[in-house]
């Protein structure tokens, strides 16, 4: 009889593996379809092309890295909580990359319309005025012009090369050049002084997220604060006195204790971000 129940139970257990080794087969193959593939895409529209492997490999090193420190700072708990840190980390450090590269381009902007509008006065058609303002600006401006002038080169149209150039960068101001250059190329207008406008009206708005800025960067800094003085002083007590914040680790009521603690700091974190930031 003992020998009938050993044996179900290793069976069950052996098709619990089963369905759970196809599980995460299947959480890996949609992790590759979604997560890689648009960090991969995300890193090729701003120049950086690099392999599926190389991700996957940075993602790991990145989750072990997090789950190590996590581990040796603060236990079990804290390492779980390091490794899915850990995990979106790659993702967002992709976006905040492509974020400043986007401001960088928009402060480009300003100068390059200013340019082009210059050379359409000289006689220059749009995409040869496009063309000289890439080549003598920096990247990224440089390098996204340029592929612009190769894709009008080899026979894209300049519609199409427009609206590729306006879907890699992901700027809002350059949707609206775009825009406005297609619908005076098509409808007829002079696209010097369309451009002479907009790049007007992206200085003005510039000034006022600086002016803006400066306004908010005192209530910045107060959620920063407060967010960061308990962990501070949780650290300074665990270095201390830490027979006052060892038991808090000992229970499970310390690590519910301990989270939410955490999860009502990031709460207020947001949401003082949220009531400061201002958009134009």
């Amino acid at each position: 009889m003992a020998m009938v129940v050993f044996a179900l139970a290793a069976a069950a257990a052996f098709f619990l593996a089963l369905v759970g080794l196809d599980v995460l087969r299947r959480a890996f193959v949609e992790y590759r379809r979604h997560y890689v593939a648009r960090s991969i895409r995300d890193l090729g529209d701003m120049f950086l092309f690099v392999e599926t492997r190389q991700v996957l490999v940075l993602n790991l090193l990145a989750l072990g890295g997090c789950a190590a420190a996590g581990l040796s700072i603060g236990g079990p708990f804290l390492a779980a909580v390091a490794a899915v840190a850990g995990f979106f980390a790659p993702s967002a450090a992709v976006r905040v990359y492509r974020r400043r590269r986007i401001r960088r381009f928009e402060a480009q902007l300003t100068e390059a319309l200013l340019q082009v509008a210059n050379a359409l006065r000289a006689g220059l058609a749009l995409p040869q005025a496009l063309e000289q303002a890439g080549r003598e600006a920096d990247a990224p401006l440089h390098q996204e012009f340029g592929l612009f002038t190769k894709e009008v080169k080899l026979g894209v149209p300049v519609e199409e090369a427009l609206g590729g150039l306006a879907s890699r960068v992901g700027s809002e101001d350059l949707e609206l050049v775009v825009t406005a250059a297609n619908i005076a190329r098509q409808l007829g207008g002079n696209l010097a002084e369309t451009f002479e406008t907009i790049a007007e009206t992206i200085r003005e708005r510039f000034r006022l997220e600086g002016r803006i800025a400066a306004l908010t960067s005192q209530g910045k800094l107060q959620g920063l604060v407060v967010a960061a003085l308990p962990l501070a002083v949780g650290l300074f007590l665990g270095a201390y006195r830490p027979d006052l914040i060892g038991p808090m680790f000992e229970s499970a009521f310390g690590y519910v204790l301990v989270s939410a603690i955490a999860l009502l700091q990031a709460i207020g974190f947001l949401l003082v971000r949220r009531i400061v930031t201002i958009d134009v």
